[in-house]
């Protein structure tokens, strides 16, 4: 397999302009060691003309936190088009976290670094109310849906945007889980469904949604 060794094979991820991104997986692992298709639709998401203005992209010099990172291919791709960015997860997927950022430094035009975050606890190390928060398939699991979410709220500034991507999955548990999520959700949040045909033209599915979240604000 391509790049395998020691356990990790190499996904490459194509830019529109540029080096692509080498994601390295690991084929032992939990869920956050391999590039989920969200986590792809998402990150493309961010290179597309939606967010640049002038030649310049919205995330130029801007505060960026993602949860739930796995292998880190949607902060990596943010910190490509300048942002600051803070990527987020387990103890156990640092060293994954901290491979990927080593091995496309070269590519950063702003700076990101990895720290470790399980949802639900407190947030004090993380840059207060950050410009984004990116979220990338992670609501696939029960008991993770409040903790999740109380993050989120403890994270997010009246300014902050969230970026939201999830595939819709039909089996077992997962729709009740999904509904289960936004009902929670929209006690604090409102939310807007950014159409398909303003995903990237390639990286683009029928069942993977792209949420825009900001916090209400409460008078």
């Amino acid at each position: 397999m391509e790049g395998a060794e020691s356990g990790y094979f190499v996904r490459a991820v194509e830019r529109h302009s540029g080096a692509e991104l080498r994601i390295k997986q690991c084929s032992a692992g939990d869920v956050g060691c391999v590039v989920w298709d969200a986590a792809l639709v998402l990150a493309k998401y961010l290179e597309t003309s939606a967010f640049y203005r002038d030649g310049l992209h919205a995330f130029t010099g801007k505060t960026v936190v993602e949860l739930g990172s796995g292998t880190g291919v949607v902060g990596l791709m943010a910190s490509v088009l300048g942002a600051h960015v803070t990527v987020t997860d387990l103890e156990e997927l640092q060293d994954l976290l901290n491979i990927n950022i080593n091995d496309n430094k070269h590519l950063v035009t702003g700076s990101i670094q990895a720290k470790v975050l399980k949802w639900g606890e407190s947030v004090k190390d993380l840059p207060p109310d950050p410009d984004y928060i990116l979220v990338a398939d992670c609501i696939y699991y029960e008991q993770s849906l409040e903790p999740l979410l109380r993050t989120m709220k403890e994270l997010t500034g009246n300014s902050s945007c969230i970026l939201c991507c999830y595939e819709e999955r039909t089996i077992g548990n997962n729709p009740k889980i999904e509904i289960s999520f936004f009902e929670l959700l929209q006690s604090d949040f409102e939310i807007e469904e950014i159409p398909l045909d303003r995903h990237d033209e390639e990286y683009r599915s029928e069942d993977i949604h792209i949420l825009h979240i900001k916090r209400k604000r409460h008078h």
